[in-house]
């Protein structure tokens, strides 16, 4: 008995344990690590939160041009002197009520607050897009970075494997005598130098695939690895600078949060000058009560009925100069989000020619470090074909091993750059970041 309560108990912790494991998707593609971040970034949620609560005020505010009712009710004792001496009774006496109030007239500021709180709305929601954005282009570097080092670390392979085939024949070599022993250890160190590399390599690999996963705000032991594409092929076809910016202008969250804080700032002008204005409120209340010894309590209640409505008009005429410094401040406010969003513009279409020119630079560097690892590689299989029928030295293999090795670190350098600055130009005009 004892033991089925323990199973029981253990299966109920796996099933809570099992209930509170994300989501996570079955292939960790790029496209996949984007839209998992979307949803579970913290700094994105906290995001959504606020958005969430500017909703709220925006509710409140859409409220404010109806009439608001409270209704009280208030229960007493009474104490009286008698022949007894003083004695406490019980709900002897009884007060019921009801207010209501409504702003007719207030300069429009009801309104103008209603279109105030849909902005800041319309802005939380950009800060979410712009933090969507920015945590974007951060796991696409991230997943790049892995990309590259996994087909660094086969080209490394690849070049142990010739190396510690040149060590065996070497080895052969060494034995009939027919290479010295310092060309032997030569090769030896060729070796050794080829599995440093290697495992550098995978150390990088280790380093950056944390560095995403850390982005991804996943646990410490979680199992972490990408599924990478088919293939990462470099494409040359650019749109226009000038195409890019305009496409840029019209669609970033940064723009059109900069043009809503401005359309906000003069809605805030709007509602400080209502504030000097008149305003005019329906007023109106009911209210009835019943005390110990005036008669039946319901015929109290019906004599006792209250019920003025009238109006309330507030005028200000002196208030220390609080309105009038609203006022001026709102209008410093509005040529303070101008020039917000006259540099967000700046800095962006500066932002997008940089991102032009690298890409530019970098797919002239793909090309360059593409024809050299090519040349390089094929002097390094005809040496290493001389070099088994002892046509060169192993000092001249050595140098075109290094110059060959260098060309790979190129080339797969200037490859992932251009992929990566091809994203973030395409991303800049409003197209997904997609490896397919």
């Amino acid at each position: 008995m004892e033991r089925k309560f323990f199973l029981l108990i253990f299966s109920l912790m796996g099933l809570e344990i099992f209930a509170q494991t994300p989501n996570y998707p079955v292939n960790w593609t790029l496209e996949n690590c984007i839209e998992y971040a979307k949803q579970n970034n913290i700094s994105i949620n906290s995001l959504r939160l606020s958005k969430n609560s500017a909703e709220q005020d925006l509710l409140q505010a859409k409220e404010a041009k109806y009439p608001s009712l409270n209704g009280t009710v208030s229960q007493g004792l009474v104490a009286l002197n008698g022949g007894n001496g003083l004695q406490v009774n019980s709900a002897q006496s009884q007060n019921i009520g009801a207010s209501s109030s409504m702003t007719l007239y207030h300069a429009g500021y009801i309104k103008n607050n209603e279109v105030s709180k849909n902005l800041l709305l319309q802005m939380a929601d950009l800060s979410v897009q712009e933090a969507q954005n920015n945590i974007t282009l951060n796991i696409t570097q991230a997943f790049l970075s892995i990309l590259m080092t996994q087909e660094n670390i086969i080209s490394l392979e690849g070049v142990l494997k010739t190396t510690q085939t040149q060590l065996k024949q070497g080895d052969q070599f060494y034995k009939a005598g027919n290479i010295s022993k310092l060309n032997y250890l030569q090769i030896q160190a060729q070796v050794a130098q080829d599995e440093y590399n290697l495992v550098s390599a995978q150390n990088t690999l280790r380093t950056n695939i944390v560095n995403l996963k850390q982005i991804l705000q996943l646990p410490t032991g979680y199992n972490f690895q990408i599924t990478p594409p088919d293939s990462v092929i470099v494409d040359d076809q650019l749109k226009s600078l000038q195409e890019v910016q305009n496409l840029a202008q019209n669609q970033r969250p940064e723009v059109k949060y900069g043009e809503l804080n401005v359309e906000n700032s003069n809605t805030n002008l709007k509602m400080a000058k209502a504030s000097v204005q008149p305003t005019l409120n329906l007023t109106g209340n009911i209210s009835t009560n019943y005390s110990y010894g005036n008669g039946n309590y319901f015929n109290q209640l019906g004599n006792n009925f209250y019920m003025p409505i009238g109006l309330s008009l507030g005028i200000p005429i002196y208030n220390n100069r609080i309105y009038k410094t609203q006022i001026e401040k709102s209008k410093i406010a509005i040529e303070q989000a101008n020039l917000d969003l006259l540099n967000t513009k700046t800095i962006l279409n500066q932002q997008i020619e940089q991102s032009y020119i690298s890409l530019q630079n970098s797919l002239s560097q793909y090309d360059s470090a593409s024809k050299q690892m090519d040349l390089n590689k094929q002097s390094y299989d005809i040496m290493n074909a001389q070099m088994k029928i002892g046509s060169i030295d192993y000092v001249q293999l050595q140098q075109q091993r290094l110059l060959y090795i260098q060309s790979i670190q190129n080339y797969l350098q200037a490859k992932y750059t251009a992929v990566l600055n091809k994203q973030i130009y395409e991303f800049y005009a409003g197209n997904p970041i997609n490896l397919k």
